[in-house]
């Protein structure tokens, strides 16, 4: 790949990835998906939620996880696109491996949500058990995320602090 600073266990981009990642419009996309598709899962789950508590609003609660997966789908395939501009690989580089590998588990959960809505195999509280289940599995995964940025932000406030003592 030609990076010739190695990642060590506290930094999560070389400085050749890192330029990358600030440079790459990707990111930006990233940055926006990511908020749009939590706003989208937190009216989901409160229309879910409504729906197996009250039998009321399935239609509602349906879309609502219909549109979800689609922001899921979108952000997961921008995300690949993402990995392939900073780490020259579209999944499962070693940065983000484990949370892509989550990832896929999220994003088999919400497929087979889409299967049962689509087939009528399993009857509209199946469905949004299933669903639950997706969303749990979101939650942990974007948790991932969340625990991944910030330690690598901590670990670069720590470095740059480092280095101005050193300059200094």
């Amino acid at each position: 790949m030609g990076d010739h600073h190695p990642r060590t266990a506290a930094t999560l981009y070389t400085p050749e990835q890192r330029k990358r990642r600030d440079e790459s419009v990707w990111t930006l996309v990233q940055g926006l998906l990511a908020p749009a598709q939590f706003l989208v899962f937190l009216v989901s789950l409160a229309l879910v939620v409504r729906f197996l508590v009250t039998g009321e609003g399935y239609a509602a609660a349906t879309w609502s996880i219909v549109i979800k997966t689609g922001v899921l789908y979108s952000i997961m395939i921008t995300g690949a696109i993402w990995e392939k501009v900073v780490f020259g690989q579209y999944l499962f580089a070693p940065a983000f491996f484990w949370e892509d590998v989550v990832s896929f588990g999220v994003i088999a959960l919400h497929t087979w949500y889409l299967y049962a809505l689509w087939t009528g195999a399993y009857g509209a509280s199946a469905e949004m058990a299933i669903a639950l289940a997706a969303y749990l599995a979101y939650v942990v995964n974007a948790g991932q995320f969340l625990w991944k940025l910030r330690m690598a932000r901590l670990a670069a406030e720590a470095a740059d602090a480092a280095a101005a003592r050193e300059a200094a």
